[in-house]
C-alpha cells in the first residue's frame, strides 16, 4: 500500500529518538530491509538482519540505539529504544488515517430490540442484530452482520468486526477487539452417555471477556456448562483457537493459532502457548509458563516452567532429545557396522 507521509511528522510521532542523516522527501511505503525501495520506511527488529541495514535502499530506517555506523547520503537512521514497537506506533497513526472510525448511529438495516440499550456514541453497522436486554456502551463499533444475543453487555470502546456472534448473557469488556467470524458463547461440548446414547448436557453458563482482550478470526470461546468461561484482561488470542467450556484464562496471556483448550482448565497469568498446542481438561497451567508449538499438555504445569513436545517435556530435555533424534541414522549405521564386524569374527 502506498501513501504519502512527511518525515517530520513521522519523527514527531515517534517521540524520544536520535536522528542521523538527511533525506528530502515523504515516506511512501513500509517494507523489509531487503525489499525496500527509495521512499520506504524500514526497521531493524531482529539482530539476525543487521547486515541488511548496510545494503537496504530504504530512505528511513528505524534502528536500536546500540546500532553502530552512519547512513550513506540520502538516507536517515532513526535510533530509538524499540524499533519494532515504534513501527507499530506509526502503523497505528496510519490506521487511524486510512480506516477512520465510522460515524456514530444505527444503520437503517440493523435490527435493534425495543428494550436493548444502545449508547448515543455507539456505531451499529449494516444488518447487525442487537437482541432483547443487550447493552451497548459508548464508542462501541459493530461493523456489519454482527449478532448479539439477549442481555449481552459490550463495554466502552470495543470493536466487533463482521460476522461475529455473541451468545445470550455474555459480557464483553472495554476496548475489546473481536476479529471477523469470532463466536463467543456457543454451547460447550458436553454429553453424558446413557444406555449407549450421547445425551446433550445443557450449557447454561456464559462467557466473560475482560478489558483489552483481542480475539483472532474464526476463534470460538464456548459458554460454561454453569457459572462462566472467563478470558482475563489484556490477553491476546490468535486465529482459529478453540476454548472449551468453563476454561479460565488469566491476564496478559498470548495464545497462538490453532490452540485447543479443553473444558475446565485454568490458564494463569502471562502464559504463552505456541501454535497447534492441545491442552486436556481439568488441569492448571501456572503463571508465566511457556509452551512450545505443537505440544500436547496432559497434566498441570507449575508456574514459570517452559515445556514442549507431545507429551510435553521440560524444554531443555525436549531440545536434547530432538538433537539426538537427528543423529539416529548415524547411530544405526554404526551399530550395523559393529554387528557385521562381530558376526565376521564369530564366523572366522
Amino acid at each position: 500500500m502506498k501513501f504519502t507521509f512527511p518525515l517530520a511528522e513521522l519523527l514527531s510521532s515517534l517521540g524520544d529518538c536520535e536522528v542521523e542523516g538527511e533525506w528530502d522527501g515523504d515516506i511512501s511505503g513500509i517494507s523489509t530491509l531487503k525489499d525496500a525501495q527509495p521512499g520506504d520506511l524500514s526497521f531493524l527488529g531482529n539482530s539476525r538482519y543487521t547486515q541488511e541495514v548496510r545494503s537496504s535502499a530504504a530512505s528511513v530506517i528505524l534502528l536500536p540505539k546500540s546500532f553502530e555506523g552512519s547512513p550513506p547520503d540520502g538516507q536517515v537512521y532513526v535510533r530509538l529504544k524499540n524499533p519494532s514497537f515504534a513501527l507499530g506506533q506509526f502503523c497505528g497513526v496510519l490506521e487511524q488515517r486510512f480506516w477512520p472510525r465510522p460515524p456514530v448511529g444505527i444503520h437503517p438495516t440493523a435490527v435493534i430490540d425495543r428494550d436493548a440499550v444502545v449508547d448515543d456514541k455507539a456505531t451499529i453497522g449494516p444488518y447487525c442484530l442487537v437482541s432483547s436486554g443487550a447493552q451497548i456502551g459508548a464508542g462501541v463499533v459493530l461493523t456489519s452482520h454482527v449478532s448479539l444475543g439477549a442481555h449481552v453487555v459490550v463495554g466502552e470502546g470495543s470493536r466487533i468486526m463482521t460476522h461475529v456472534t455473541v451468545g445470550d448473557f455474555c459480557e464483553i469488556g472495554k476496548n475489546v477487539f473481536l476479529n471477523p467470524g469470532v463466536v463467543i458463547g456457543a454451547d460447550g461440548f458436553g454429553y453424558e452417555t446413557v444406555n449407549g446414547v450421547h445425551e446433550k448436557v445443557p450449557q447454561i453458563g456464559r462467557v466473560i471477556i475482560e478489558d483489552d482482550v483481542e480475539v483472532g478470526a474464526n476463534s470460538a470461546i464456548d459458554r460454561a456448562r454453569f457459572s462462566e468461561t472467563r478470558i482475563g484482561q489484556g490477553t491476546k488470542i490468535d486465529n482459529l483457537v478453540q476454548i472449551g467450556h468453563n476454561v479460565r484464562i488469566g491476564k496478559g496471556c498470548l495464545i497462538v493459532a490453532q490452540v485447543g483448550i479443553s473444558g475446565s482448565t485454568t490458564i494463569e497469568d502471562y502464559v504463552v502457548i505456541g501454535g497447534q498446542t492441545g491442552i486436556v481438561g481439568h488441569i492448571t497451567i501456572g503463571s508465566g509458563v511457556r509452551i512450545g508449538a505443537q505440544s500436547g499438555i496432559s497434566k498441570s504445569i507449575p508456574p514459570g516452567h517452559a515445556v514442549q513436545g507431545s507429551p510435553a517435556l521440560d524444554i531443555r530435555l525436549f531440545q536434547r532429545i530432538t538433537a539426538l533424534q537427528r543423529r539416529l541414522p548415524d547411530f544405526f549405521a554404526r551399530f550395523q557396522r559393529l554387528e557385521d564386524s562381530a558376526r565376521d569374527r564369530v564366523e572366522s
